[in-house]
């Protein structure tokens, strides 16, 4: 895929907007939100994955490639569907702080909410349905067991369930499962069919206003997962269902101990046998439900990480070779020009540019990694080829005024000689410029480098649990017609409608 014009856009998770019911939701705070958009000039909004979170709240880390987060549902629509009454869910302990998710709080009023909800609409199930499930059929039947048999173990991992038979994915025992049951497995299946039809009405709605949504998908599933579970020949496991090896990153200069992510790593010459089959359905999927999508870790494709089951951390570890071109090509060929973002950044080899460039897929370029060394880098604006999405930083940096606030003296020195940053103008406008002058034919900024947040506007420390990861959010208030102006005038200054 290659870019036609000069775009401009905001990262900016779904979790994160504002609402009063804990957490952003599909409802009426995402559609002001792409209204905001629209007046403020831009024409892409990227979120994060859409997954269902679990331990850890990560969307990176969800017990479903496929499905949707209940979170998301907006408890206002169910009250406008008849499916809840006002009552039954405003007055509920959704999290204290307006500023932050509490997932904590939400696991424990949210279901209990769309319970209520599900009661009423299983009086009678509509044909649509139906007819849902049955077009979600390749995923939907084992999301939807996975899950009320983990809600029947005490949500443990799949790899703990007593009964061996449903832990193997036996039929018989799947059989069982959903005879004894049926009414819990119709619930999880209900709460992807209200997720689907509030997402698929956001998405139509953003389009009317000429915001396109760029989605995001991780490279690897969750171990506890439906995906795991469902297809073990899929994945690198021994006759137990246990990963033999797991991903992660090596040790390098930022994390000395590496990354240790725990994902279960793919058997890819089975992959290959069934023609990337998997592969290119989990990419159809998405891109029905966005208009162009980032995979997460594209280097894995061509080179990964693999370390010992049971390893403590990721010191221990070996390259191995990916599908490269073979899974792209094969892509390439049952869905046509797919509109993806390489997610490309970390330690390169040449392969991986070799793959990047043989794919056509833009790269990634994030302007807060251009100064740490003296010299060029293929992350300083005047590199950028004009095939990539150019950021100040992505969810995973700190903010890029917190980014300043914390950078070595010399950093900061390098970049504000090269990009002639000066307090009048603003640190953080300074960066943003700098982005949005670049050749690239895309450049997304995070929401909070508009608003000018510290690191407390921070998504993500990689390597890190807990905390306020996952947790930012904004408020409606923060959302004004004059940042709206600011935003569209200076993203036209530099060519970007």
């Amino acid at each position: 895929m290659v870019f036609e014009q000069r775009q401009c856009g905001v990262l900016m998770p779904v979790a994160s907007l504002a609402g009063p019911y804990g957490i952003g939701s599909l409802g009426k705070s995402a559609a002001r939100f792409v209204d905001f958009l629209s007046r403020a000039g831009q024409s892409v909004w990227q979120i994060l994955p859409l997954s269902p979170t679990s331990f850890g709240d990560s969307p990176y880390q969800s017990p479903s490639a496929f499905a949707g987060n209940p979170y998301f549902i907006d408890l206002d629509t169910l009250r406008r569907e008849g499916l809840l009454k006002k009552g039954e869910y405003e007055n509920e302990a959704y999290g204290a702080n307006p500023r932050r998710v509490d997932y904590a709080a939400l696991y424990e009023t949210r279901y209990k909410v769309l319970r209520t909800a599900f009661e009423r609409f299983s009086a009678w199930y509509p044909d649509d349905y139906y007819r849902f499930c049955w077009e979600n059929r390749d995923w939907i039947e084992d999301y939807a067991l996975f899950m009320t048999a983990k809600g029947l173990n005490g949500g443990r991992a799949y790899l703990e369930w007593e009964d061996e038979g449903l832990r193997l994915h036996k039929k018989e025992a799947l059989d069982r499962l959903y005879a004894e049951h049926e009414k819990e497995v119709h619930f999880w299946k209900f709460l992807q069919y209200e997720f689907t039809r509030q997402w698929d009405a956001l998405h139509a709605y953003a389009k009317s206003k000429g915001v396109s949504i760029l989605g995001d998908i991780p490279i690897y599933v969750s171990a506890d997962s439906a995906d795991v579970w469902a297809n073990r020949e899929l994945f690198l496991l021994d006759e137990n269902g246990v990963p033999k090896d797991v991903a992660g990153c090596p040790p390098d200069y930022f994390s000395p101990d590496g990354q240790l992510w725990g994902n279960p790593l793919y058997a890819w010459d089975v992959h290959e046998k069934t023609k990337f089959a998997w592969w290119v359905r989990r990419i159809r999927f998405a891109l029905a439900q966005f208009d162009s999508l980032r995979i997460d870790h594209f280097r894995g494709f061509d080179t990964y990480y693999a370390i010992p089951y049971g390893s403590v951390n990721a010191v221990t570890g070996e390259w191995r070779h990916g599908p490269g071109m073979k899974l792209f090509s094969e892509v390439r060929r049952q869905l046509g020009d797919v509109p993806i973002v390489a997610e490309d950044l970390g330690d390169l080899c040449d392969s991986v540019y070799a793959l990047l460039r043989d794919s056509g897929f833009p790269g990634m370029k994030v302007l807060q990694f251009a100064f740490d060394a003296p010299g060029e880098s293929e992350y300083q604006p005047h590199t950028y080829p004009r095939n990539c999405v150019a950021y100040t930083g992505t969810h995973d940096n700190n903010t890029t005024l917190g980014w300043w606030r914390s950078a070595p003296p010399a950093t900061k020195r390098r970049a504000a000689e090269y990009l002639g940053l000066n307090e009048k103008e603003g640190f953080a406008e300074g960066m943003m410029r700098g982005a949005l002058q670049s050749p690239a034919l895309w450049c997304i900024l995070p929401m909070q480098d508009w608003l000018g947040t510290g690191a407390r506007g921070r998504i993500n420390t990689p390597s890190t649990l807990g905390g306020t990861n996952w947790t930012w959010r904004v408020l409606d208030e923060e959302l004004t017609a004059a940042l709206e102006k600011r935003m569209r005038t200076t993203c036209a200054r530099y060519g970007r409608h």
